[in-house]
């Protein structure tokens, strides 16, 4: 008789140490395991990890630039929206999710398959933004969590245990006991976790950072730069117009070399925990802080004092992995219309990791000299007129500190 048909499974592949193991175990419990390794910017040499896919028990590999994508339709929106989560992390993982599980659930429905698999633990933010996703973009999913599988866990109960199984069965892995911490890189960042990282005191190792330079090695001297926007997104540096992909990866190399972009934090995991993450993002801090300040250019005080708010709710949604929902497709709407007017050149100096705004210019511009000016304005503002707008706006004080008054004075009777 024939054998029976084998379920596929779709498993989000990224060649580290988690999904490395997870391969094997899958094709051992008799999964057809399909590999997706989606190219967001991470170093990597992409036919070793194919062979080492294959080697490690996968069906097959399929592996998809999506560089251009990734920073077109994720990286620029939260640029665009000034967006950090907790005021500080600008979101490089976060992004990074829903790109691939969305390319995730294209693979799924061409293989006829609706069992996807990742390797995000059970204590971290990536299992959800994977499984939201999936959730919402392939109906009647079914998922597979290994960290959160009993079985699995009866076998690999963390990191140590990994190390182990990919020895015992020839899986080349980049993660030793040494040196135990998780990374994760794309365009716009790359973040590192666990390992001696989850003492909050510990400083992390020099030779852990990759995308910036120690302060103390910067060679390079003050350098001024021009980033233009067009209606929010950033398209060219010193006047050089590129592909999204292309300006992320400039941006990185500028920034590397005068040492920005190192933030080392604690934050509010989506499951309810406190975590400690460290994260160099070089290009994202330059093009963030253009941004901002080319904004308060162009766009009115209210409309932005709005955004600021709203940003806050996006960064958080960003963060959780609710890209593909209503709320988030709403909020995006409200950033195209925000950014209809922020268009123009910033001008940057950089030095020894500081990123310093010397000029900004627009035709949008809603500064006027001739009203701002604390010079003779020759009529463009009568501040007489702000007599009567105070006394305005002050009218709810007035009258609230009269009635203060009034008690004050029933209380001495």
């Amino acid at each position: 008789m024939p054998s029976p048909k084998k379920e596929r499974v779709v498993l989000a592949y990224s060649g580290g140490l988690d999904t490395s193991v997870i391969v094997r175990w899958l094709a051992e419990r008799g999964y057809e395991v399909i590999c997706f390794c989606a190219n967001v910017g991470q170093e990597e040499v992409y036919p070793d990890l194919e062979r080492k896919a294959l080697a490690s028990g996968a069906s097959r590999v399929h592996i998809k630039d999506l560089q251009e994508e990734f920073a077109k339709d994720f990286v620029f929106p939260a640029i665009m929206w000034n967006a950090k989560y907790e005021g500080r992390y600008l979101l490089g993982t976060s992004l990074a999710r829903p790109c691939i599980a969305k390319h995730m659930v294209d693979i799924a429905k061409r293989e006829k398959c609706q069992i996807i698999a990742h390797g995000a633990t059970g204590k971290g933010n990536d299992q959800v933004r994977f499984e939201l996703t999936a959730y919402a973009l392939l109906p009647g999913v079914k998922i597979i969590a290994p960290w959160r599988d009993s079985e699995f866990n009866t076998v690999i109960k963390g990191r140590t245990e990994a190390i182990a199984y990919a020895q015992k069965y020839g899986i080349p892995i980049k993660a030793s006991t040494k040196e135990p911490w998780s990374s994760d890189d794309n365009l716009l960042h790359i973040s590192f976790e666990a390992g001696m990282l989850e003492d909050p005191a510990a400083k992390p190792l020099e030779r852990m950072y990759q995308r910036t330079l120690p302060l103390a090695e910067v060679k390079a001297k003050r350098e001024t730069i021009t980033v233009d926007f067009e209606k929010g997104r950033p398209t060219a540096i010193n006047g050089e117009k590129m592909t999204p992909a292309k300006l992320m990866i400039k941006a990185n190399e500028i920034g590397k070399k005068h040492g920005i972009g190192r933030i080392d934090m604690v934050e509010s995991r989506y499951v309810g925990m406190k975590s400690r993450g460290v994260y160099e993002t070089p290009g994202g801090t330059i093009l963030m802080a253009a941004h901002q300040d080319l904004e308060a250019l162009t766009v009115g005080r209210d409309l932005l004092h709005t955004k600021n708010t709203l940003a806050v709710r996006w960064a958080q949604m960003a963060y959780y992995g609710y890209w593909f929902c209503e709320e988030f497709e709403a909020l995006q709407a409200f950033l195209e219309v925000s950014q209809k007017m922020v268009t123009g050149r910033v001008t940057i100096e950089l030095d020894r990791g500081n990123v310093i705004i010397v000029g900004r210019e627009s035709e949008n511009s809603l500064y006027d000299a001739a009203i701002a000016s604390m010079e003779a304005d020759g009529g463009a503002y009568d501040q007489s007129d702000a007599t009567g707008f105070i006394r305005i706006n002050a009218l709810p004080l007035r009258v609230a500190a009269r009635r203060q008054a009034r008690l004050d004075e029933k209380k001495r009777r």
